[in-house]
């Protein structure tokens, strides 16, 4: 998918999560709707975006795509 189109879809999730007051758990909520939602290979390009630089990416949306556990690329 598009590196653009995925910023776009984090920083959206992003937006909603960050109502939350308490930083932690804004943070968790993201990388949890990424986990369940996202395809590994979806957050494997958010990944390496970061590992780029990771432009364009909310800090909220950054700092949970840095907590991700994502599956290499064999394993999917």
């Amino acid at each position: 998918m598009n590196i653009e189109r995925l910023i776009t879809m984090a920083n959206d999730i992003t937006n909603y999560f960050s109502a939350e007051p308490d930083h932690a758990v804004a943070v968790e909520g993201i990388r949890n709707h990424l986990t369940r939602f996202w395809d590994p290979v979806m957050r494997r390009q958010l990944k390496a975006h970061i590992a780029a630089g990771g432009d364009g990416l909310l800090p909220l949306a950054r700092e949970a795509v840095e907590r991700l556990d994502v599956p290499s690329n064999a394993a999917n």
